[in-house]
């Protein structure tokens, strides 16, 4: 959230609205608009937590706040991703309107499958270079003690094994996005994101000795971090280790920790066409609450 503001009408609304960069007076009533879906919300009031956390850091992006009566009932994180909050018709026309007047700045959509998807309706006729939309993305979670047992190899990774885990993350990023997110040595802002993951203790691994040397056979990390929900990112097992039954109780490990950690609730979304993932989220006792959708640029 910055400091500065706008304000907008919404076109076709169904009533007075206003649409406003909010700042950090607004956060305490964004997070109370995000607790309307704690889960499907989480990337947002996490990131608002951090703010809050962390006085003057630089979130990279903006929230964007659709109020009706002087009242927040919508928001839409505005950074690399766009991601809409408990979006209503009118608050999706108002937040299309300013993504078209800045012009897109995003890599993707993501979030709520029916406010995603209205969001693109609205802005597919100005934005080209759209690469896939993934309209279906069950939403899990695992709310109670893994149902398989957890891999006791599986641990948080440490900063000296960062050599290790940033080319896995580099690989399980390539693979499910299409494209590198940096240079193959890392990079310097992405090496810095995974180790941030990895100094707060987000980073998960399984390391064994592979032919030249230690390698990462299962890595997972948690994306987005609230005192009662987290969601993880980054499931991958090397493609050729995959078939050897690392995954399951991998996931279970993660959720053991996450809840040693006082956390209730462990979530995360997937492509609907991975049925080999689904089916390990399954087994740990993850279960679907909900649907996401991802617009790829």
């Amino acid at each position: 959230m910055h400091p500065t503001a706008s304000t907008a009408t919404s076109r076709g609304s169904a009533g007075p609205g206003a649409l406003r960069v909010l700042t950090g007076a607004d956060a305490p009533a964004l997070l109370r608009l995000c607790d309307r879906d704690p889960v499907a919300n989480l990337f947002v009031s996490a990131r608002v937590l951090g703010l809050l956390a962390r006085p003057g850091t630089d979130l990279g992006g903006q929230v964007w706040g659709w109020f009706e009566d002087g009242r927040l009932v919508s928001a839409c994180w505005a950074g690399a991703n766009l991601v809409p909050v408990e979006a209503t018709p009118a608050a999706l026309d108002a937040f299309a309107a300013q993504a078209r007047a800045q012009g897109r700045r995003c890599s993707s959509l993501v979030g709520p499958a029916e406010a995603v998807l209205a969001l693109w309706q609205r802005l597919e006729p100005h934005w080209r270079g759209v690469r896939e939309v993934r309209a279906r993305q069950p939403l899990m979670v695992c709310d109670g003690e893994p149902a398989v047992p957890a891999d006791p190899a599986v641990r948080r990774a440490t900063l000296r094994e960062l050599d290790l885990v940033v080319p896995a993350c580099v690989a399980m990023f390539t693979e499910e996005i299409g494209y590198a997110p940096a240079p193959p040595d890392g990079g310097g802002a992405y090496r810095a994101r995974v180790a941030e993951l990895v100094s707060t203790g987000r980073s998960f691994v399984r390391v064994d000795p592979g032919p030249t040397g230690p390698e990462v056979v299962f890595k997972a990390e948690l994306g987005a971090v609230a005192p009662r929900v987290v969601q993880v990112q980054g499931v991958w097992v090397p493609p050729h280790r995959r078939g050897e039954g690392l995954a399951a109780p991998g996931m279970a490990a993660v959720v053991q920790a996450a809840r040693a950690g006082g956390v209730d609730v462990v979530s995360l979304y997937v492509n609907d066409y991975n049925a080999k993932a689904l089916a390990a989220y399954r087994r740990v006792g993850f279960r679907e609450v909900g649907t996401f959708a991802t617009v790829l640029f």
